[in-house]
């Protein structure tokens, strides 16, 4: 087993590490996973660096137990309210042989739609192309090895605050790691979940977590738009807390074991009671009652996902209708109310396509961030590959581009 690639999920409510490796034929197998309760952060941005670094080293040290694997360099996830997302366009005049595009036009378009004014407290996450338009043809996906003379580009532009991605290098730095990349959260979920197909004919994906709701939506195999909504499952445990008088943990457990988001969809509604606090009499919860309380929030997300939806543009464009996944995706009737504050077809998103190791374990919308980062590596991994060509060579110039992938990111950290 070569090509190990670990992702490291660091969420609100939990720190998760998957680390995962391809076989000879190119087939991935779940390798180990680890798992630790993360109370340093606020709404996907570190508020405790300490408390932060502990729970990865944690997360880390059990999935390495797990999978037997001396863990030295990960890819990592951001999110947050503090991401945003914008349109840019870029031009330059094609310089390759008889006017043919070469990945160095390319990396010099990409260059140039990059040339936007930033706060200075702002970094560029990703550039995703959209579409590029050769001598005024537009549609033109890949370029490479078509003629002309002009070259434009329309892209998606996603930034962060310089100082949360400071502050998650930081954290995983003094867990002994390194960070080999970083990806916008919502976008690595959608790896694990969505297939080509559906971001073909349109599809929104919503990564429901514990401090943030990641929104992407998909059109023509290309990421349209991108939006993170500063609330999640873990304002969902506190209306419990708050509305029934019980513990954070209490909550919590309720929420998961026997929370609604539907009330429409409560059946059984024998009571449910838990131990009183402080020595005090034992407390019986109505279920209906509970999903009373969790239906309001969850309506809210879905709400401000919907204007998202709205705002970029693209609501009539999504036949595929929302994928929800995320932790909070697990709450029963989510998928039920989500269809009807969305007015589309709605399904769960669980991650797949591996062959063998801990698939049960993983088959989890709560893993869709971790391994949607895992694809992400092994993605840039193969396009690496074929790069580098098939001559003798080519084994160096593979490695010399992933190892410039690294010095690359290495480089942007240094840099903040």
């Amino acid at each position: 087993m070569d090509n190990i690639i670990v992702g490291l999920d660091i969420g609100t409510t939990k720190i998760c590490a998957v680390v995962a490796g391809t076989d000879d034929n190119g087939k991935i197998n779940i390798l180990g996973i680890g798992r630790a309760p993360s109370d340093g952060m606020t709404r996907g941005v570190v508020t405790h660096i300490d408390r932060t670094t502990a729970a990865v080293s944690h997360a880390i040290q059990e999935a390495q137990a797990s999978s037997g694997v001396a863990i030295r360099s990960v890819i990592v996830g951001i999110a947050g309210d503090h991401i945003q997302s914008f349109q840019s366009r870029g031009v330059v005049g094609i310089s390759g042989p008889d006017h043919e595009v070469t990945r160095a036009d390319i990396d010099r378009l990409i260059e140039d739609t990059k040339r936007v004014a930033l706060p200075t407290d702002r970094k560029i996450i990703h550039v995703i192309p959209q579409e590029f338009i050769i001598d005024g043809q537009d549609g033109i996906y890949d370029p490479l090895g078509m003629s002309g003379v002009r070259m434009e580009a329309n892209v998606h532009i996603i930034t962060g605050l310089v100082s949360a991605a400071q502050n998650i290098y930081k954290c995983v730095q003094r867990a002994g790691l390194e960070i080999s990349d970083m990806v916008l959260e919502p976008l690595a979920s959608s790896y694990a979940v969505l297939d080509d197909e559906e971001k073909e004919v349109g599809i929104a994906l919503l990564d429901i977590g514990g401090g943030t709701t990641d929104l992407a939506v998909f059109e023509e195999r290309t990421i349209r738009h991108t939006a993170v909504i500063g609330i999640a499952g873990r304002k969902v445990t506190d209306d419990i807390r708050k509305g029934l008088g019980i513990l954070n943990e209490q909550a919590e457990r309720l929420k998961k074991d026997h929370g609604c988001a539907y009330v429409n969809a409560v059946v059984d509604n024998d009571p449910l009671v838990l131990p009183g606090v402080g020595g005090r009499q034992p407390i019986e919860i109505d279920r209906h009652i509970l999903a009373q309380i969790i239906q309001p929030r969850m309506e809210e997300i879905l709400e401000i996902a919907a204007l998202e939806i709205k705002r970029s543009g693209y609501a009539k464009h999504l036949a595929g209708g929302v994928v929800l996944t995320g932790g909070g995706a697990l709450i029963k009737g989510t998928a039920e109310l989500a269809k009807e504050v969305l007015g589309m077809p709605v399904k769960i998103g669980i991650p797949a396509g591996f062959s063998g190791g801990l698939v049960r374990e993983i088959e989890n919308p709560a893993y869709a961030t971790a391994v949607g980062l895992i694809y992400h590596g092994l993605k840039h991994r193969q396009s690496a590959t074929m790069d580098g060509g098939s001559s003798s060579g080519s084994s160096s110039r593979k490695e010399s581009k992933f190892t410039g992938m690294v010095n690359k990111a290495r480089a942007w950290f240094e840099a903040l």
